[in-house]
């Protein structure tokens, strides 16, 4: 069955749109809960199913190292291995890469580095990082890239994104043609217009599938990220699904999928989960504050997920409190279905032409 998307609805600059392939259809937008090493941390498949999620991203770079492509490619790829039946995103390792790694270094062929695991030398070109995609038999496939630090210096930028087309278009030809999946491209460029419009130019010159958003939300305020956004999406071909990686807050994702985003993924609601952070409704909640020891409410009524109604604040500040493990799983469990919970809300006020309404009502409590 060949992967596709189609655009259902616009309004107020956020659309409505699914994509289908032979693991699932995936409503948009859509919120990607992260799987780095082959696993939601803390999570079971089920309780990422409960959720409501349609899709998951892993890693190639954390996945290359540990347990190592073979292992995974014995089995049939990565459903098999962490049986999961429903769509997944790999991403390249190109921000890893900058990320993580030390000793970096990066030259035309690709990028040379040290394990941050156990220090052994490691060299990954975008033909090799497609390679190990196929291998892994995700759904949907990101070229490599060079994923730069934010700075304001345009020529290090400029340097950057155009070693990013060069790859691009390697990964391109790595990957070749298959029907059941989808090469997205990632346009590059910094806080810089002119550069992001000439990545997204020469990009569709290449031809991608679909088409990601990289570099933001490494440290630029929002009010940038958000003018980046809007600026670029205006400029993409609206039969293509847009992706903004690494992002983010939820009042993040209110204000991209206005700016015409599609797609998002971060490790956010997880990894704030495992420091005793749940988001709601009603604004963040420290679940570590004393306050919660004499709350017995529930995390959040409106959430349809056991962890946001079974279970007492009260309760779970003394989980978190203790470090118990359980404390990771239940807040875990919670944010994930509580992205979910927005994303479909937002999906659904776009399908009703009620998307500014929405916006207009959640967006200040939600970003705060």
């Amino acid at each position: 069955m060949p992967i596709k998307f189609s655009l259902l609805n616009e309004d107020s600059g956020a659309r409505l749109g699914k994509i289908t392939s032979k693991r699932g259809v995936i409503n948009t937008p859509t919120f990607m809960p992260v799987g780095t090493a082959a696993t939601v941390k803390a999570l079971t498949v089920d309780q990422i199913n409960q959720t409501g999620s349609q899709i998951i991203l892993c890693n190639t770079y954390h996945l290359f190292i540990r347990p190592g492509i073979e292992r995974i490619e014995r089995v049939g790829g990565l459903h098999q291995f962490m049986n999961f039946d429903k769509p997944i995103l790999t991403d390249s390792g190109g921000f890893q890469v900058m990320s993580l790694s030390k000793n970096t270094k990066i030259n035309e062929e690709g990028a040379t580095f040290n394990s941050h695991v156990d220090g052994r030398k490691i060299f990954i070109s975008p033909e090799i990082s497609i390679d190990t995609q196929k291998k892994l038999n995700s759904d949907i496939v990101m070229v490599f890239d060079e994923c730069p630090e934010y700075t304001k210096d345009k020529k290090r930028i400029t340097d950057s994104m155009n070693l990013s087309i060069r790859w691009a278009e390697r990964s391109k030809k790595e990957f070749g043609f298959n029907s059941e999946k989808m090469l997205f491209g990632i346009v590059q460029g910094g806080i810089f217009f002119d550069l992001r419009k000439e990545c997204l130019e020469k990009l569709v010159n290449i031809g991608f599938d679909g088409y990601a958003l990289g570099g933001l939300a490494v440290g630029e305020p929002q009010s940038e990220m958000f003018n980046t956004v809007e600026e670029i999406t205006a400029l993409m071909d609206k039969n293509k699904p847009r992706y903004l990686m690494g992002t983010g807050t939820p009042g993040d994702l209110l204000g991209a999928v206005k700016r015409g985003v599609d797609m998002f993924d971060c490790v956010l609601p997880t990894r704030t989960a495992r420091n005793g952070l749940a988001y709601t409704w009603d604004g963040k909640v420290n679940l570590r504050n004393s306050k919660y020891t004499k709350d017995d409410n529930p995390l959040d009524l409106s959430v349809d997920c056991p962890a946001s109604k079974n279970y007492s604040k009260n309760y779970l500040n003394h989980l978190i409190n203790c470090n118990e493990i359980l404390a990771s799983t239940l807040i875990s469990w919670h944010n994930i279905a509580f992205y979910q919970d927005l994303m479909s809300k937002i999906r659904n006020s776009i399908k009703i032409g009620k998307f500014q309404e929405f916006y207009n009502q959640h967006f200040d409590k939600l970003n705060c």
